[in-house]
């Protein structure tokens, strides 16, 4: 799920709700500061998630194989329904186990959003713990896109050395392997090929604006792969 977005400020009720209880776009944690808009905003696909984060196909064959190793002595001794029988409670587990990781998946995909606005990149991730991750352009030295054939995208995020994100803390929203310098990732998002030229144009435009006059900037984590597009300097 993918779609452009603007900034949106939905109507107070009740005499009693904090002034700023709903003026925050869906996804962000607060209200965006003046000059600030929402460039793109979407969710990862639940599929995607399951099958290159959870590796659902791997954990198929692995349990179709240790059915087939169960029932292998008793199909070669001719023993057909034996066999069979030997097999089901293999696959059994596995089917239980797919379907369990499938759901984890669509979990990570509903609860997920990635916002890309004109001055960072916003992920509100976390299916029991939400923790929402602000990424500045100032603190990110370049992008990059891998393009499946379905026409989603994974987007990782280089940071600048000296600035960190648990690798755990981010899965499975992580460049894959990159444990020792993680890099946070846009995992999946439909129309990729699009969302990278948006991720592209905001960092390159943010390349001309010296940093003093966009601010200091914090990376703060709070609770509640391919070639390079663009680097922010």
């Amino acid at each position: 799920m993918s779609r452009l977005a603007k900034p949106s400020r939905a109507k107070r009720s009740g005499p009693h709700l904090p002034a700023n209880a709903f003026d925050a776009p869906p996804g962000l944690p607060a209200p965006l500061p003046a000059g600030e808009h929402i460039l793109w905003q979407g969710r990862p696909c639940g599929f995607g998630i399951a099958f290159r984060a959870l590796h659902l196909t791997l954990v198929g064959v692995w349990f179709v194989g240790l059915a087939l190793w169960a029932a292998l002595p008793a199909a070669l001794s001719g023993q057909a329904l034996e066999a069979v029988w030997l097999a089901l409670p293999t696959l059994a587990i596995g089917t239980g186990a797919l379907l369990l990781l499938g759901l984890l998946g669509w979990l990570s995909a509903r609860t997920t959003t990635y916002t890309i606005t004109n001055r960072r990149v916003v992920m509100r991730v976390g299916i029991a713990l939400p923790m929402t991750l602000n990424l500045p352009f100032a603190l990110v030295e370049s992008a990059g896109c891998r393009l499946y054939r379905d026409g989603s995208a994974d987007l990782p995020l280089r940071l600048r050395p000296g600035n960190r994100i648990a690798y755990l803390h981010l899965w499975p929203h992580a460049r894959p392997w990159h444990v020792n310098r993680p890099e946070p990732m846009l995992r999946t998002v439909a129309e990729g090929d699009e969302v990278a030229r948006i991720l592209a144009r905001a960092l390159a435009a943010h390349r001309a604006v010296p940093e003093e006059v966009a601010g200091p900037v914090v990376l703060r984590p709070r609770v509640a792969a391919g070639p390079r597009l663009a680097t922010a300097s």
